[in-house]
């Protein structure tokens, strides 16, 4: 690999030079952004030279910090979504309905907007919706092998999806299929109730994943992440789901979620955990609008409602219907 190398002008000469991490602040589009950037030092005298890579760096740097503080979603996921689906990126582009050059733009680093990043972070997501958009614009692509690869590509995700999928992807997707207008604040709440009634009833947790005392209840941060771009709006209803993946035990208590809690807005729910043990105890003294991403232990978790369940003479999943309407009747 060929050295590389820069012109010192101490030295007079072209040096060797080492690249160091620094603490670095930049300003795009009339904002500060503070980031981890290099500098680049001649490996003789040990003075500052500039180097065109090291220049590059910081600013992709800059630009990564842009993004992730504005919600853009970054370049490596952008770089990724074509060769996710085995499309290129002018048929992408006429697939999302965009000029033939728009998603190349992108992929050289030009920043998409808010509404168009939505969008490209939905695609890189979600594979059922790319499906879709596939489906429904195949006539505007210009070959049919570009439709018959991304077909392939397509058959060979499902198939990954489907051996490596947990079950709160399951109950998530399930979540959204019954629930047409389920936003993801009340998402998570249904997520830990199911959580914590399944324990309740049959002595074990439905998910192994761990949720976070955060401001607004209980959260399940990778879930959280897969939605955050819906903000208060409803998340995307699954249309199809295979209810096999779950048990007879499994799946009454889904059911009974679906019908006493889902019931409610997101932000009921919320009140609901905040008057909650688990959340209380995990924030302890922290203020109520101090962020926190301090686990609510399961077991915690599993006490509460085993003694929610006992309080309340709960029988089976159906009798989730009391303990709601308590909370309601207390708010």
């Amino acid at each position: 690999m060929k050295e590389k190398k820069s012109f010192c002008e101490v030295c007079r000469d072209d040096v060797s030079y080492t690249a160091k991490e620094q603490q670095m602040e930049g300003t795009l589009k009339g904002e500060k952004y503070s980031y981890i950037g290099k500098v680049a030092h001649c490996a003789e005298c040990g003075a500052e030279v500039y180097s065109a890579n090291v220049n590059d760096f910081n600013l992709k740097a800059l630009y990564d910090c842009y993004r992730e503080k504005n919600g853009i979603i970054a370049l490596e996921k952008i770089l990724a979504i074509p060769k996710k689906y085995a499309i290129g990126k002018r048929p992408l582009s006429i697939l999302l309905g965009w000029g033939e050059q728009t998603f190349s733009r992108y992929c050289d680093g030009d920043m998409p907007t808010k509404q168009y990043s939505e969008i490209l972070q939905q695609l890189y997501d979600d594979p059922i919706y790319y499906e879709k958009l596939l489906e429904e614009n195949k006539s505007k692509l210009k070959t049919p092998a570009s439709y018959e690869k991304s077909k392939r590509a397509l058959a060979a995700l499902r198939k990954i999806y489907v051996e490596t999928v947990t079950k709160i992807d399951c109950a998530t997707e399930y979540l959204s299929n019954q629930c047409e207008d389920i936003t993801p604040l009340a998402l998570q709440k249904a997520l830990y109730y199911i959580q914590g009634f399944y324990y309740a009833f049959y002595d074990t947790y439905f998910f192994n994943e761990d949720c976070e005392a955060w401001v607004h209840g209980p959260v399940y941060r990778e879930i959280y992440n897969r939605y955050k771009s819906c903000c208060f709006d409803p998340i995307k209803s699954v249309e199809c789901f295979d209810v096999s993946v779950f048990s007879v035990a499994e799946k009454a208590v889904l059911d009974s979620v679906v019908k006493n809690i889902c019931c409610y807005s997101g932000k009921v729910l919320e009140r609901f955990t905040h008057s909650e043990t688990p959340w209380i105890k995990t924030r302890g003294d922290l203020a109520v609008n101090t962020a926190s991403n301090l686990i609510i232990h399961k077991d915690l978790i599993g006490k509460y409602f085993k003694a929610v369940k006992d309080k309340d003479n709960m029988l089976s999943p159906n009798d989730i219907k009391t303990y709601s309407q308590r909370m309601f009747e207390q708010m």
